[in-house]
């Protein structure tokens, strides 16, 4: 590793013709398998000279990596931004690839996000619950429905979108005006963080500088028209959640939950925090509620039975509907395509539970007035 550091250590800045290593801007030097990830202080550095530097980089190290794996990032503490720039004369690479400013968000007014009838924020207070598949199904749901459906994944330090719409290895591309142009599988586009970073690459970043990301996606992404935006938050109470409810008008959020004790109690919390931050809770989900087994197509109830809808009963919050687990959910996410977006399941239980979920909230956002008011409206009730 040593010999590579000397190597990217000798490569000069155009403007004072001064090595990295002399203006000691090398700050890591990391192969990890076939990759290498190389940071550097770019302090001073203007875009362009940036590029011609990152450019240098790649070919002082292509002979002993591929142009595909060598991964430039910069740091800049003056202004705590971080760029990450990949591939730069690789010929298929983006010609207007998007980029973020990772900074501390500034709080302002709540505003509307251009474009966007509705924003619903979905959360857990503890991982593990399946908030994320619940999310892009909803989503594949609501889009079957008619409906114009986007997300954003606001879970920076463990993002799932790319994976659950087989979109891993692409990059967004920006528009003339710098506008981050969202990605697109089965009709829905998304924005998340893993598609601006490698995989394997941790965050480490602290929360305040979450917010600069978050603000690009919500105002800084071309996102059209749509009738949901769909915020897939990460675990927890923590400072994704409060940049959020400072920056953005949202129209309501959901609570995923299994049905065992352990976890509502930390669904309690989340409710608890929505309610404290004036979010209205539009009901709970109850995840993985059963086990259907494919040879038997009996249902087992692995977690119990009616946490949620008890949980949801003791609060006084709407209770959504239940989605049992089955194989095609797994298979679904592994290969990036929602089980919702499949119309082989059609008619199945676990299709079924999201019609009804998604129906419920088609119901809240555009009421019908020809439908009379009953059980829904009270369970809705603002």
């Amino acid at each position: 590793m040593s010999d590579l550091k000397n190597v990217v250590s000798e490569i000069k800045n155009p403007i004072t013709n001064l090595s990295l290593g002399d203006e000691n801007r090398i700050i890591s030097v990391e192969p990890k398998g076939d990759d290498i990830y190389i940071k550097y202080n770019r302090d001073g550095i203007t875009p362009d000279v940036k590029k011609t530097i990152e450019n240098l980089i790649i070919d002082s190290l292509k002979d002993s990596f591929s142009e595909d794996n060598i991964y430039v990032l910069t740091e800049s503490k003056s202004s705590q931004d971080i760029y990450k720039s990949t591939k730069s004369h690789n010929p298929n690479a983006s010609k207007n690839p998007a980029q973020l400013k990772v900074g501390h968000g500034k709080v302002e007014e709540k505003k509307k996000i251009p474009g966007v009838k509705h924003v619903i924020s979905i959360g857990s207070g503890k991982g593990g619950v399946g908030k994320s598949t619940v999310t892009a199904n909803l989503a594949a749901t609501l889009t079957s429905m008619g409906y114009k459906v986007g997300i954003i994944d606001a879970d920076i330090y463990g993002p799932s979108m790319p994976m659950l719409f087989n979109r891993r290895n692409d990059k967004p591309e920006a528009t003339e005006d710098k506008k981050i142009i969202p990605l697109e599988n089965h009709g829905i586009k998304f924005i998340s963080f893993g598609n601006f970073i490698h995989e394997d690459e941790p965050v480490v970043w602290r929360g305040p500088m979450l917010g600069g990301v978050l603000n690009q996606f919500f105002f800084e992404t071309d996102w059209g028209e749509l009738d949901f935006l769909l915020l897939d938050l990460p675990p927890g109470t923590g400072d994704v959640q409060l940049s959020m409810v400072q920056s953005i008008e949202l129209d309501g959020s959901i609570i995923v939950s299994t049905p065992q004790d352990i976890a509502l109690l930390d669904a309690r919390k989340a409710l608890h925090m929505f309610d404290k931050l004036g979010v209205h809770v539009i009901g709970m989900v109850e995840n993985m509620s059963s086990f259907i087994c494919d040879n038997c197509d009996k249902e087992h109830f692995i977690y119990g039975t009616n946490g949620v809808l008890a949980a949801t009963n003791e609060l006084g919050v709407g209770f959504l509907g239940s989605i049992p687990l089955e194989l095609g959910l797994r298979k679904g996410s592994d290969f990036g395509t929602p089980y919702m977006s499949q119309n082989k399941y059609e008619g199945s239980k676990v299709y079924n539970s999201y019609r009804e979920i998604a129906s419920k909230i088609s119901d809240y956002f555009f009421p019908n007035p020809e439908k009379k008011k009953g059980l829904l409206s009270k369970l809705f009730k603002n």
